[in-house]
């Protein structure tokens, strides 16, 4: 029972108000891995977001101890907006690993979700303390009035760490799931989604806890 539990309770630890840990995966060969020189690459069209989150990685992976470089400093924004081909991938791999990098980083959203939820502010009722009809007034609008709902998008996003070291199969060794709930403020949801990450890559021990 406790096996069963306790990812229950890292699930919901591990979340706020606009990003949840949905799932992850750990290689059998992270114990005897370690981080060292990282390459941080966010698969976006919204350079913006790409920048911050990049950065904000960056700075965290510093204080750890690992260096770490944004793909914005090595690849040119041009580059980054085209498609790449395998072989260009290729090159991509040897130049970093020629560069002493050990791992990279690579954070994408791999799906969108339309959501539909009852307007918490529709009602001047005390959600706390609700009696049976306090309750049902409140939700009875469903059926008569229609601005009682809005849509909102979770965005699935995914984290891959992938080992490019020259003594080692280059393989995948850590993937986390995260969903992003309806995005409005790019600091606000990079800051969240960086700080979840972190989280949860030192419970797993891929990186070291801050000192």
């Amino acid at each position: 029972m406790k096996n069963l539990i306790y990812p229950f309770l890292i699930l919901l630890f591990y979340s706020c108000d606009s990003t949840q840990l949905k799932d992850r995966w750990i290689s059998p060969e992270a114990d005897n891995y370690t981080l060292e020189k990282v390459f941080i690459i966010g698969l976006t069209d919204h350079l913006e977001a790409k920048e911050k989150f990049e950065k904000k990685l960056q700075s965290q992976f510093a204080i750890r101890g690992i260096e770490a470089t944004t793909s914005l400093n090595i690849l040119e924004t041009d580059v980054l907006l085209k498609k790449r081909t395998e072989e260009d991938l290729n090159l991509l791999e040897e130049k970093l690993l020629k560069e002493g990098y050990n791992a990279i980083i690579f954070s994408k959203v791999v799906g969108i979700k339309n959501k539909i939820k009852y307007k918490e502010d529709y009602s001047d009722l005390d959600n706390n303390h609700k009696r049976f009809n306090d309750d049902y007034l409140m939700y009875q609008d469903q059926f008569f009035n229609p601005d009682a709902y809005k849509e909102y998008q979770v965005y699935n996003a995914e984290t891959s760490i992938y080992c490019i070291c020259p003594t080692k199969e280059r393989t995948l060794i850590w993937k986390g799931y995260i969903d992003i709930i309806d995005p409005e403020n790019i600091n606000e949801t990079v800051n969240d989604y960086s700080k979840l990450l972190i989280l949860v890559l030192e419970e797993d021990g891929i990186i070291p806890l801050k000192e």
